[in-house]
């Protein structure tokens, strides 16, 4: 075990000690750990030409989705990470929500998202990912959120500005997508930020 010389921003334990929250957002908009008889629903996602495209991690088939949601429930355990299916109301899913490397000592973590074809261009992702970055930056006691997408991807930059989570720059030829490498955008949401300027 490393030793830091600042007191950390999380205290180990302290995100575990819970379950993983539900989060709300306007809308109907619930956010749940995924359940198993979501296997369905989310390897359906991945058969979208535009997640497919900026997701280059796919699962294969039902038993692997299952897989990975048991990882997403040991991940919340050992406080690496957290993934939430976004509902409308609990039941029908429109999308995923994460966050990831997560760091205690800092209160840093990392974001990603994606939404269904059927549930695009209504502000569900930005809706979503605001009530991530309230919880986040507040009871779960983060200081700094980040996020990053490919410079072609014009929809997901909409939807993290919407949320609140300003342009800080450009990583050059920072990814590798099926078609080669891509710059980066990098957005951040900090505690103290002012919220999103209109409703999202």
């Amino acid at each position: 075990m490393r030793t830091i010389t600042t007191p950390a921003a999380i205290p180990a334990g302290s995100l575990a000690a819970h379950p993983q929250p539900l989060l709300s957002a306007p809308g109907d908009l619930l956010m749940r750990p995924w359940e198993n008889t979501d296997a369905a629903a989310f390897l359906g996602a991945y058969q979208d030409p535009a997640i497919q495209r900026w997701h280059t991690r796919q699962p294969r088939s039902e038993d692997q989705v299952r897989e990975w949601f048991d990882s997403y429930r040991q991940a919340w355990a050992q406080e690496t990470g957290a993934s939430w299916a976004v509902t409308r109301g609990g039941g029908e899913v429109l999308g995923r929500l994460a966050i990831g490397s997560l760091n205690l000592d800092d209160g840093v973590a990392g974001c990603a998202y994606w939404v269904l074809p059927a549930a695009r261009g209504a502000g569900v992702a930005s809706r979503a990912l605001n009530a991530l970055g309230e919880w986040a930056l507040g009871e779960a006691g983060f200081h700094r959120l980040h996020l990053d997408h490919s410079t072609r991807n014009e929809a997901s930059c909409r939807v993290a500005v919407k949320a609140g989570f300003a342009l800080e720059g450009t990583k050059r030829s920072d990814a590798v997508h099926s078609d080669g490498r891509h710059d980066m955008h990098l957005h951040a949401r900090i505690r103290g930020d002012e919220p999103p300027a209109r409703p999202v």
